[in-house]
């Protein structure tokens, strides 16, 4: 064998005069300033440069000014007010402002925080009276409803942000909700199970009753190419008829004639988390697992790995020895059973029955979670947990304000509109067009 030469001694570094000096002195200066940048410059820069993140902030912001003038200019008092505005400009500027802060105040205090409440327990502790768990449950009532309204928010949201990642549009929630609402009413009043099995069973046929449907649109977009568009819509119809006839005929409840299923059993129902005065339950742990999860397989897995990979060019992926069609029917599969779980956690949470008010608009509002938590779980967490707030909240906005809970709707809407048109958001606020470089670590990137 003949020996190996000896490593030669390392090239020296090319003189500064030839051509290649400057340009990688340049690189070296330009990765050692990015090094040296500190946290508030890069948020700084971020903010100027109006990243994904800044434009979403700056979105709810828009959405809430207009939002509050839109409330402050449709009330009779403030338009009776502008009409004398000439000759008492500080009274209708103070109605204006007066109408539309009351309704956020209101809408903070019954989804966040209401000192009232508060005030009233220390008054209660400050006569030694002894404190009771309903002063403290209408402390952390807001807080808990809060929480109650966005946790299908959440699981719904999941269940069109996953798909989106493969480059898949769910626009067929409801119908997968209405399939784990049926079996997971069924399995509620119909079987009779120990307490902790019976709850969990119910829970794993929701989410069963949604993955099947996912499942069939996956199969029919790897087969024959339908689009999941067109399947999903078509589904929603044919679920919401189903959904019909089952509560006409078979899941009725007895003596009544409206369609309505029976009451699931006591020991089906979510364990609530902080007492009975408190609506919050497990639903919510589950819907935040849920999120880590999708997290842990978007993003830790080569599973995920495939699903975003796909979701870019499925057709570079499948050159790279990807399974596009296996990836397709596995990712509707899991979204549709997250849908089914939200109709779990409405059903054995709050509701313990089932009808047409059941699934609501959470099939539509998914939409909207998942596009304004930019389809990464994060987000899709703090969209919900937002939405969640002004469904919580409004009730209270409307009994002390009386303005309409419509608002809330035309607010979420607002946010939508304008988180889908960041360059809107900086025309109005003379952002700069964000760099390649430089706040990737405040970008949306970051949601993920």
């Amino acid at each position: 064998m003949s020996e190996q030469a000896p490593p030669g001694p390392p090239e020296p570094p090319e003189p500064p005069g030839s051509p290649g000096a400057p340009a990688t002195a340049t690189k070296q200066k330009e990765k050692s300033g990015e090094s040296r940048r500190s946290f508030g410059q890069i948020l700084r820069e971020s903010i100027l440069e109006g990243n994904s993140v800044t434009v979403i902030f700056l979105a709810i912001f828009t959405a809430i000014v207009i939002g509050g003038l839109l409330n402050a200019f449709t009330n009779t008092t403030v338009l009776h007010a502008w009409g004398n505005f000439f000759s008492a400009p500080g009274a209708a500027i103070s109605q204006a402002w007066n109408t539309a802060t009351g309704a956020y105040v209101a809408l903070f205090e019954g989804s966040i925080f209401n000192p009232h409440t508060v005030a009233a327990l220390f008054q209660q502790a400050s006569i030694g009276t002894a404190v009771h768990n309903g002063y403290l449950g209408a402390v952390f009532n807001p807080l808990s409803e809060t929480c109650v309204q966005a946790t299908p928010l959440l699981l719904a949201g999941l269940a069109v942000a996953l798909p989106y990642q493969a480059g898949m549009f769910n626009i067929g929630a409801q119908s997968q909700f209405i399939g784990g609402a049926i079996l997971a009413t069924y399995l509620g009043y119909g079987v009779s199970l120990p307490p902790v099995i019976h709850v969990i069973v119910c829970v794993l046929g929701a989410f069963v009753g949604g993955a099947a449907l996912g499942w069939f649109v996956g199969e029919l977009k790897a087969r024959t190419g339908a689009h999941e568009v067109i399947t999903t819509i078509m589904l929603n119809y044919i679920m919401a008829y189903l959904l019909s006839y089952l509560l006409g005929n078979v899941m009725q409840r007895p003596g009544r004639t409206d369609l309505i299923s029976p009451f699931i059993a006591g020991d089906a129902h979510l364990w609530h988390l902080f007492g009975s005065t408190l609506r919050i339950n497990a639903g919510f742990l589950l819907a935040l697992a849920c999120a880590f999860g999708v997290w842990w397989l978007l993003y830790r897995t080569t599973t995920g790995f495939e699903f975003r990979a796909i979701g870019k060019n499925p057709n570079a992926a499948r050159v790279a020895g990807m399974n596009v069609e296996r990836s397709w029917v596995l990712v509707m599969l899991i979204a549709g059973g997250l849908a089914g779980l939200a109709a779990a956690t409405v059903i054995q949470g709050t509701d313990f029955s089932l009808n047409f008010q059941s699934y609501g608009t959470y099939g539509i509002d998914a939409i909207t979670v998942a596009l304004l938590g930019l389809g990464r779980p994060l987000g899709v967490v703090l969209a919900a947990l937002l939405f969640g707030a002004f469904h919580a909240g409004a009730p209270l906005m409307q009994a002390q304000t009386s303005t309409p809970v419509d608002i809330v709707t035309v607010l979420e809407a607002l946010i939508v509109l304008f988180v889908a048109a960041p360059p809107l958001i900086r025309a109005i606020y003379r952002l700069r067009a964000a760099r390649a470089s430089g706040v990737a670590g405040l970008s949306g990137k970051g949601l993920a």
